[in-house]
């Protein structure tokens, strides 16, 4: 009988571990790889019949890649805290494993949430991800907004999954800063150098991406609000490149 091992990355995660175990119960093993969170989140794990890895963060690749080393089973579903495994992309999940098609990984498309509202626009309505490979052909790379590698075909899941991101707007703003910092470490180690562009034209151009590209109008408030905040975290991003670049001149 094919396994599956369901690995979730955590950090401060006491909100969300709960119903995040229980949407992959299904799997053989469950591992939460955690950042040593300072809330309830290992509290909460342990009564939970899973296995607990703890590790610095330095890169989501290498916290992910590591957690998928320690999979027992070859079959492996991502899970990020915030999502939820719906009943029908379980279903899925455990019809891929039994008969692949020559796949080694699928797609599945996620329902966005802000603060429990869905978001039907603003660059979300194509969002899709790979959550479910066989570890041999697939491989995280990239320090944020990390990518898996694959060698092999991908298959899509016809049903989504619930992303619920942001719990607030402060917690939106945290999310850019925490991604805004790891970004400009990797520019800063390609040696780019902060410009008038960077700071001015960058974050024009994916507000005008999120809210009228994308549709965000079609949200109402909150699209505005999400292309807002993306254009923050452009800003965010090349501020902290240019502090770093100006430690080292």
């Amino acid at each position: 009988m094919t396994k599956i091992t369901a690995i979730i990355p955590t950090l401060n995660e006491e909100i969300h571990i709960t119903e995040a175990i229980e949407s992959v119960s299904f799997a053989d093993e469950i591992i939460v790889i955690d950042s040593f969170s300072s809330d309830k989140t290992l509290e909460i794990a342990e009564k939970m019949n899973v296995k607990i890895i703890k590790r610095k963060f330095d890169d989501f690749s290498s916290q992910k890649n590591f957690a998928i080393e320690a999979a027992t089973h070859d079959w492996i579903y991502i899970l990020d805290a915030d999502e939820r495994v719906t009943p029908k992309v379980k279903v899925e999940i455990l019809e891929a494993i039994k008969d692949p098609k020559e796949n080694v990984g699928f797609y599945v498309r996620r329902i966005f949430y802000f603060c429990e509202k869905k978001v039907n626009y603003s660059g979300f309505q194509r969002d899709k991800v790979i959550r479910l490979f066989l570890k041999e052909h697939c491989k995280y790379e990239g320090l944020v907004h990390e990518k898996i590698v694959t060698k092999g075909n991908l298959g899509f899941f016809k049903n989504k999954i619930n992303h619920f991101s942001y719990r607030n707007y402060d917690h939106y703003i945290s999310k850019m800063n925490h991604y805004g910092a790891i970004r400009a470490r990797e520019l800063h180690e390609n040696g780019v150098q902060v410009n008038i562009y960077h700071v001015m034209i960058k974050p024009a151009v994916r507000f005008c991406i999120h809210y009228v590209i994308r549709l965000g109008f079609l949200d109402g408030f909150t699209g505005f609000l999400v292309a807002k905040t993306q254009a923050y975290g452009v800003l965010t991003r090349y501020i902290k490149l240019w502090l770093l670049n100006k430690k080292i001149n």
